[in-house]
């Protein structure tokens, strides 16, 4: 144990930190955790943000990618946390104008059923996840790792490469098939005629036959709360309530991990960095930033489609040429009229998120970096769309512009709650080009966030390889004596 008492400190406890933590203090050494906000858990928060015992997400709800990763995949791990998973009856909704709503279910083959002429080649591309399974979720979480699924991952990566809307296209025949694709793919706040975005479409849809799109009993919140508990429990120490400003505050330790984005590794650590690797810090690029609201509601959203009242997770934007036009106006600068929503009601799994007969939603559109412009109306315009008299039962509302997130949570600079623009440039170069970009030049200095490959997500990725390199540095400087 180092001489002040503590082998390695994290800053920021956001799912990536988190999981640095747990990872180091499991290998025998003392952690510390230090968090900024009053509470841990970065994108893992819970809280009352409308009405008395209406319990909202301030970000992440559902989290297949937590199922999915590695990072927290063990025998027993989620019980003995005591995390208690809710999986909605349908995985994901996308309701279309006057025609039955694009259901995505936890079955392949009931999904495909569904797609009519169009599941035959839903199951041979968004099928690829499942029928690669464990492995090739592992090599792409991984990307810089050696891969467990090399011939899979090849064949994934010739499709995932292209666009969402020529892979759509070159797919599929109808126009439900093309738009819950785009809708996939939205989620990556890419114009969708740029390269990788049919990847995180394809990626997002094959984990919803994979693992599912659940969500945690009582809140995202309860995640967090249980990993630092398992960081107590192995004899590490966590803070909230205090924000490091400069690397010389922190305690000395063998390893220090920043969940942190550039902008703000650069204003703790940059008197510390050489110029070179300051300079390259300071090129990395943030993308689109979101508008969320949160409602709380005095009964279920009352979908034209009634099925979609059985999916947690609900793509709002109609068709493909609807969602792309309107990530395209956001790439460049604009508002949309018509805007992609991603709508989340908790309650169709969870009920205890609010009070009996009470019902909490969420969603949020994509808008221009920094943004102040308010979407209320254009969202709501959206939900009320595809659910006519939506605005008769809304109880209470609260808004979080790209400003507003960015106080909640600094690495959301501008709004971007991805940690940072992931397209092709940045899907591998996060935050910088290298082998092992978790490692900055300093020794024992390390970058965990969703600025680190594999980007943005409920994963824990970042958190893990940052933390596995760091120990293997240990071990090699141990061994030279």
């Amino acid at each position: 144990m180092a001489a002040d008492g503590f082998d390695a400190v994290v800053v920021g406890s956001g799912p990536n930190g988190l999981v640095a933590a747990v990872t180091m203090a499991e290998a025998g050494r003392r952690v510390l955790l230090l968090e900024a906000a009053d509470a841990f858990g970065g994108g893992l928060r819970t809280a009352e943000v409308t009405l008395p015992g209406f319990r909202h997400d301030l970000c992440a709800t559902v989290l297949p990618l937590a199922l999915a990763s590695p990072a927290f995949r063990r025998d027993r791990f989620w019980q003995d946390l005591g995390v208690e998973w809710a999986h909605p009856a349908i995985p994901a909704a996308h309701p279309l104008d006057k025609r039955p709503a694009v259901l995505v279910h936890r079955s392949l083959g009931e999904t495909a059923l569904g797609l009519g002429r169009d599941g035959a080649a839903w199951r041979a591309t968004v099928g690829m996840i499942t029928r690669g399974g464990d492995r090739l979720v592992d090599t792409l979480l991984a990307p810089l790792s050696v891969p467990r699924a090399p011939l899979r991952a090849a064949g994934f990566g010739a499709v995932a490469a292209l666009p969402a809307t020529t892979l759509a296209r070159a797919l599929f025949r109808t126009a439900g098939a093309r738009a819950a694709l785009a809708g996939m793919a939205a989620h990556s706040m890419l114009d969708l005629r740029a390269p990788i975005t049919g990847g995180y479409g394809l990626m997002l849809a094959g984990l919803a036959h994979h693992v599912g799109w659940p969500l945690v009993r009582g809140g995202s919140q309860r995640l967090a709360d249980a990993l630092v508990r398992r960081l107590k429990d192995l004899g590490g120490e966590a803070h909230t309530g205090h924000r490091v400003r400069s690397l010389d505050e922190v305690p000395a330790a063998r390893s220090i991990l920043l969940d942190l984005t550039p902008r703000q590794v650069l204003a703790v650590a940059g008197h510390r960095l050489p110029a070179a690797y300051r300079a390259r810090l300071s090129r990395y690029r943030y993308g689109p930033g979101v508008f969320k609201l949160d409602w709380a509601l005095s009964g279920p959203v009352p979908w034209a489609d009634p099925a979609v009242g059985a999916a947690a997770t609900v793509h709002l934007g109609g068709t493909m040429e609807e969602i792309a036009h309107a990530e395209a106006e956001v790439s460049r600068g604009r508002h949309p009229d018509r805007p992609y929503v991603l709508l989340v009601q908790p309650g169709v799994a969870d009920p205890t998120r609010a009070p009996e007969g009470g019902h909490v939603l969420w969603a949020y559109c994509h808008v221009p970096n920094g943004s102040r412009v308010d979407m209320t109306e254009a969202v709501e315009a959206q939900i009320e769309r595809f659910a006519p008299g939506f605005r008769d039962l809304v109880l209470a509302r609260a808004t979080m512009d790209t400003r507003a997130l960015e106080a909640h949570n600094p690495n959301n600079v501008g709004g971007d709650i991805g940690g940072g623009a992931g397209d092709l440039g940045q899907f591998i170069g996060r935050p910088v080009y290298s082998p092992h970009p978790w490692a900055t030049p300093v020794p024992g200095l390390y970058i965990c966030s969703a600025a680190t490959p594999p980007g943005p997500g409920v994963h824990g990725m970042g958190g893990l390889q940052a933390a596995r390199l760091a120990l293997r540095r240990e071990a090699r400087a141990a061994a030279r004596g």
